[in-house]
């Protein structure tokens, strides 16, 4: 970008101002994937004008960017919200970080640590560079240093702005309206916030020219950690890695034993221990799927530092690995189990909903890490667990977790069971369509019907479908949008129910004279 170095700074300031109008006083909607879009584009133009083509692999990296981007508005829940922010800024920085080489699904962590601090890095020295080696290079070609700044523009607005101003005073002085437009925009308190403003464009310029000039200058991935020296010198012998692998396979094999035997004997081989099922559903689960992960740490931590010289010592350590990896899944479906357990006795809640989906996706990535060991194909074990962190993001966006929680709740107590107003109450805005149309099901009993009723008018209480009247389309969410068309939808047949939100908390009378609350009264 040397030649033309005025098209990077006229880019990158021209997304500084969108930042700036899109961003500036407006809360997080559909501004957010505009923006990441035009910087994705903005980016990708100049790579393309100055000769730079992405690698084709690369582009698959926009897959789950465009994915992610259009759900930050479509979705409210919290942890899905999120994850759909954090992996679409992944992948903007994948791709600077690999847009020319391509060889990103080769990186192992070390790669990802290193090319991720590089482009930290990059962000904030590599525009102060850019501009150093412009001026050398001008220099050199006997081109006066000043014109790298572009002296002539600075000349014209210094030119522009009395010439501006004396045509501003006649206009104001013709006509009421703009004067009094010109004068808001220019008020004393006004003038923080302007310089605020500006500090914001050029540093959110800056920090945009630093990962273009790092995805134009160090995305070629020519060398991978450890692809030509290992990063880790195998140091263990085979003897000790395989003590070590039969003492746990040993302990595991104990402990999958005594859940045959205690708790997929059903409720009776349980009863023996003193336990109900709710109170052993509770036990354990976090445990469990800490033995999990330190196990997947231990077969890949052993696999890196551990020497194999022969071929039955291959095999010996891919059998011992396929054997933990074997017996931790058995312990997955007992903390699986629980957590059934826990769902089936209490309901659904995103903290059972949320490990129910992380297990399958945790399951998968065992299975593939096997499957890569024995393949020799160690250096893809990143790219499985960014494929699986990516997999568990997707899927809390499908599910829409509110709405499940909603859907499975309401339909459990036609088998007699509680529903929990107050904590349904709590839920986010992709929870009201589905109330409202579990309030339109004739089939429910009519004390659940009620309850419905009443979660409806705690959210219309709550006002968390109300637009904010100081927000306009930058700040549009799908989700609150289609919260307000279901409240609006179910509301007139809401008329007999009766809500006193004069008092903590706020309770509806239903018209079965019940009485329900919005929030847990813990003084009761």
């Amino acid at each position: 970008m040397n030649k033309h170095p005025n098209r990077l700074w006229i880019v990158v300031f021209l997304l500084g101002l969108v930042f700036d109008f899109l961003f500036w006083d407006r809360s997080t909607g559909v501004n957010f994937p505009i923006f990441a879009i035009m910087c994705l584009l903005g980016g990708f133009g100049l790579l393309l004008v100055e000769g730079h083509r992405p690698a084709a692999k690369s582009l698959w990296l926009l897959v789950p960017f465009i994915f992610n981007a259009a759900f930050t508005f479509v979705r409210n829940e919290p942890l899905t919200r999120f994850l759909s922010f954090t992996f679409t800024l992944v992948p903007i920085a994948l791709l600077a970080v690999t847009c020319l080489g391509g060889r990103w699904i080769e990186y192992g962590l070390p790669d990802y640590f290193k090319n991720f601090a590089l482009l930290t890095v990059s962000l904030f020295a590599r525009p102060i560079e850019f501009i150093n080696t412009v001026h050398k290079e001008r220099e050199e070609r006997g081109e006066p240093p000043g014109r790298v700044l572009n002296w002539a523009i600075l000349r014209g607005l210094l030119i522009a702005i009395p010439i501006v101003a004396c045509f501003a005073a006649l206009l104001a002085s013709a006509d009421v309206v703009f004067s009094d437009r010109l004068a808001e925009i220019f008020k004393p308190d006004k003038i923080g916030e302007y310089i605020i403003r500006t500090l914001l464009v050029i540093v959110c310029a800056y920090l945009l020219a630093g990962g273009i000039l790092h995805a134009a200058s160090k995305s070629r991935d020519e060398n991978l950690v450890g692809e030509e020296k290992p990063f880790f010198k195998q140091f263990l012998g085979f003897t000790e890695t395989a003590i070590v692998l039969i003492s746990v396979s040993l302990l595991f094999i104990a402990f999958v034993i005594i859940q045959f035997q205690y708790f997929f004997g059903g409720e009776v081989n349980i009863g023996i221990e003193g336990q109900s099922y709710s109170s052993y559903a509770r036990s354990g689960f976090n445990e469990l799927v800490t033995v999990a992960f330190f196990s997947l740490l231990l077969v890949l931590g052993l696999s890196t530092i551990t020497r194999r010289e022969s071929r039955f010592q291959r095999l010996t350590y891919s059998g011992l690995s396929i054997l933990i990896v074997v017996l931790v899944m058995i312990i997955l479906v007992s903390a699986y189990q629980r957590l059934m357990l826990a769902i089936d006795w209490h309901g659904y809640s995103r903290l059972r909903l949320y490990p129910r989906i992380f297990l399958v996706w945790v399951a998968i990535l065992f299975i593939t890490v096997v499957a890569l060991e024995v393949l020799r194909k160690e250096r893809y074990f990143a790219f499985a667990a960014m494929l699986a962190s990516l997999g568990f993001a997707a899927s809390l966006t499908l599910v829409n977790v509110d709405a499940s929680i909603i859907r499975h709740n309401t339909q459990r107590v036609a088998r007699g069971l509680h529903l929990n107003v107050p904590h349904l109450a709590s839920l986010s805005t992709d929870a009201i369509p589905e109330l409202a149309r579990q309030f339109q099901d004739e089939s429910l009993p009519e004390s659940t019907h009620e309850a419905v009723g009443a979660l409806l008018l705690c959210y219309r209480q709550s006002e968390i479908a109300d637009p904010d009247p100081d927000e306009d389309w930058r700040s549009f969410n799908l989700s609150q949008w289609q919260a307000q068309q279901a409240l609006e939808l179910v509301l007139p047949d809401l008329e007999e129910y009766n809500v006193n939100d004069d008092v903590f908390p706020v309770r509806v009378r239903t018209p079965g004279e019940k009485v329900l609350y919005c929030q847990h009264d813990y003084s009761r």
